[in-house]
């Protein structure tokens, strides 16, 4: 069982450095610009990668697509123009030559735009958001309840009742509403900062009663009694208390990270977040609204798969639940 417990958390944790290196490095891992359509090639393919061709063996290339018919978005390969894989060049990992055809590793979105790179850039806005949103209320949280717990009385009572009323209302749509409350039009940064904090907002309750019921636990064991006869101010109790909450916070990452990942990708699918031509999971989601497209060009859910890896890794990476702190 313990063997079992650490090859899943060795996976888990390959899985997000790849993750996170293919969200740092999308601009040399992308072969073309996330926001350039190519003409022709509305929900191409995803490009084969072959080694046998007319001459025999040789080093990794792909052939051009064609575009044969139009309306039914059906392409073949030109068997007679194979194209050189060109590694390290431009800037880029792999790519073909200039001039040439583009290479679509994921194929193309319904306007023509390379959809590898738009999930690569997109993965920055997505997971930094969602990270960002995880860390305020994480923070928010861990003060509130810490405070909260090691406080007690009213102090207590009183944070705690306005915490159940945030927990009282529908986040997501809480979320939707305030966003729909500002100008539509905004700029990415602008867009980025509003999700955080709207997120940062709205989830930090969930942390703080958990900290809140660990802290309230553990004001009454020895050390803490002892830092108060030794005259501790709130806040340096606050920083005595708040470790034993570490492993309750670790565990809330996982919880809270996926959640955030598809209250984003809500929000932008809804057209309240990003703009549709600013890649993120959210605005690629909208490409697999139609059913009638899944089934010809199912390569557009590239952005959904990309959210499951990310939340399998994360509870693959599940840390134990310390013996010391209790169940919330």
């Amino acid at each position: 069982m313990i063997a079992r417990r650490r090859w899943a958390t060795t996976a888990g944790l390959i899985l997000i450095v790849t993750i996170a290196i293919a969200a740092v490095a999308a601009p040399f891992l992308a072969p073309n610009p996330p926001h350039v359509p190519f003409p022709d090639r509305a929900y191409a393919p995803p490009m084969r990668l072959h080694v046998i061709g007319n001459a025999g063996v040789s080093a990794p290339f792909v052939y051009p697509q064609v575009l044969e018919h139009r309306v039914s978005r059906t392409f073949r390969e030109d068997l007679d123009t194979p194209l050189p894989l060109r590694w390290f060049a431009g800037g880029h990992l792999v790519s073909v030559p200039s001039g040439q055809e583009p290479l679509l590793i994921l194929g193309a979105d319904p306007i023509g735009r390379d959809l590898f790179s738009r999930v690569l850039f997109g993965a920055r806005r997505s997971l930094g958001v969602a990270l960002a949103g995880a860390a305020g209320a994480l923070l928010i949280g861990a003060l509130v309840g810490g405070f909260a717990g090691s406080q007690g009385g009213r102090a207590e009572s009183a944070l705690m009742w306005f915490s159940d009323f945030l927990l009282a209302l529908p986040g997501a749509y809480l979320v939707l509403v305030l966003r729909g409350l500002l100008r539509p039009v905004l700029s990415d940064w602008e867009i980025f900062l509003l999700l955080a904090s709207l997120f940062a907002l709205t989830a930090w309750p969930h942390a703080a009663r958990g900290v809140r019921s660990i802290v309230s636990v553990e004001r009454a064991r020895d050390y803490a009694e002892a830092a108060r006869a030794l005259g501790a101010g709130p806040f340096r109790l606050l920083l005595h208390l708040l470790p034993a909450a570490r492993g309750f916070l670790a565990l809330e990452v996982v919880l809270l990270v996926p959640a955030l990942l598809v209250a984003e990708a809500t929000v932008s699918y809804l057209g309240l977040g990003f703009p549709a031509a600013s890649a993120s999971w959210g605005t690629l989601l909208q490409d697999a609204a139609n059913v009638s497209v899944l089934t010809e060009a199912p390569w557009v859910l590239a952005p959904a798969a990309s959210l499951f890896f990310v939340t399998l890794a994360l509870h693959l990476v599940n840390p134990e639940r310390p013996e010391s702190s209790p169940r919330v």
